[in-house]
């Protein structure tokens, strides 16, 4: 359900952009955010506009989640295992008003095209959407046939991902394919102008972060060019991704179901608080879902013994948790969900609350409870409920 009026006017709510703003009043137009002001300063007239006093909330940032299966994941027990698509509905209850769409294990029987139609329907639907090139593999699957092209003549195409390197269930790629790779994002973002990240799925090998530190001193390729995910999920894996952002880099913590739970990885909060001791930047951190994803658990022979699904849901908890335990303070807290996936990802229209931005907002109470949406200045939630549902729900 869309909003009647294109022009919205929120009044004095309590804005962290992330900066703490104070009270503002913030003006939509259409899409964009057209002002951010001292409360009572901006009037309109001769234009119908949906007000709406928000004094009692916080605003916020919509979180951009950079690692979502949209088309599901999984598939690691067989086809029956395969996970289900994302539902519109699924994102916006967690806060995500931006996704990045990604395929994992099989490249086989999900294609680059069906994530690129599944984006451009959740766009339609309502959110902002991009997709990465491939798959576990490398060769990289792709639509145009290379992963520079891509970049070059696929609009939503903002890097490649996501890349499996220290997992059993790799390609193997050599460090050469790898670093090539690398390349090939580079130069196809360089002539897309857009990020052209490499976002690598970690696993639980012992090579770890090895192929990103010899691209370092190797390789003329910049640090910030890659980006590993899942470093949370074991204390040796999270030592060197820290030791990689202490060099420059960036590094992605994946959300777990129960944000108090260390069952199987090491949580968002405990990463956060071990990042602090470390003096690793914040700033240079991000958090995803691996929404849809499947959650597979093998036994020393490499035999799967267990499988579960990843949520969005999770991002929404553990954001909430970090708050409510005073891990780090809402300004703090918003980067690594918001702001630092905006620039990393080079998404220069999201992550802020600024005039020209986006109007992705989220309205939070005082008890940190998602009560109300905006996603490209159209209301999504009202009073805790959905306001849209997806085409065939």
């Amino acid at each position: 359900m869309k909003s009647e009026s294109m022009v919205t006017l929120l009044r004095g709510g309590d804005v962290f952009a992330p900066s703490p703003l104070g009270k503002r009043d913030i003006l939509i137009l259409g899409s964009k955010i057209a002002a951010v002001s001292d409360p009572g300063k901006i009037q309109i007239t001769g234009l119908p506009v949906l007000e709406e006093d928000v004094s009692d909330k916080i605003v916020i940032p919509g979180f951009i989640d950079s690692h979502v299966h949209i088309l599901g994941g999984g598939g690691e027990g067989g086809p029956a295992t395969r996970a289900p698509e994302i539902t519109i509905q699924s994102i916006l209850a967690s806060g995500v008003t931006t996704v990045i769409g990604c395929l994992g294990t099989d490249g086989t029987t999900r294609h680059m095209e069906s994530l690129l139609a599944k984006a451009k329907g959740l766009e339609i639907e309502g959110v902002t959407t991009y997709i990465f090139s491939g798959s576990y593999q490398i060769p990289v699957v792709t639509i145009t046939g290379s992963v520079r092209s891509d970049l070059l003549m696929i609009e939503k195409i903002i890097g490649a991902g996501e890349i499996a390197i220290s997992d059993h269930r790799s390609s193997q790629p050599t460090f050469a394919e790898f670093a090539r790779l690398v390349a090939e994002c580079r130069v196809g973002g360089m002539l897309g102008q857009k990020a052209g990240v490499l976002h690598c799925h970690l696993g639980d090998g012992p090579r770890k972060l090895e192929f990103l530190f010899r691209l370092i001193t190797e390789t003329e390729i910049p640090i910030t060019q890659v980006i590993p995910t899942h470093v949370n999920r074991n204390p040796e894996l999270l030592d060197e991704a820290i030791r990689f952002t202490l060099q420059g880099g960036y590094m992605d913590l994946t959300a777990g179901k129960d944000p108090a739970s260390e069952e199987g990885h090491i949580s968002v909060a405990s990463s956060l608080k071990l990042c602090l001791e470390k003096s690793a930047p914040l700033d240079h951190i991000t958090i995803s879902s691996d929404g849809n994803g499947s959650m597979p658990v093998f036994d020393d022979t490499g035999r799967l013994v267990g499988l579960t699904i990843a949520t969005q849901k999770s991002l929404w908890a553990n954001f909430r948790f970090l708050l409510k335990q005073k891990i780090i303070g809402l300004e703090e807290s918003i980067k690594p969900f918001s702001t630092t996936p905006a620039v990393f990802y080079k998404l220069k229209q999201k992550g802020e609350i600024k005039p020209g931005k986006d109007a992705d907002l989220l309205l939070l109470d005082k008890d940190f409870n998602l009560t109300a949406s905006f996603a490209m200045g159209q209301k999504m939630m009202s009073e805790g409920k959905l306001l849209v549902k997806g085409t065939f729900s």
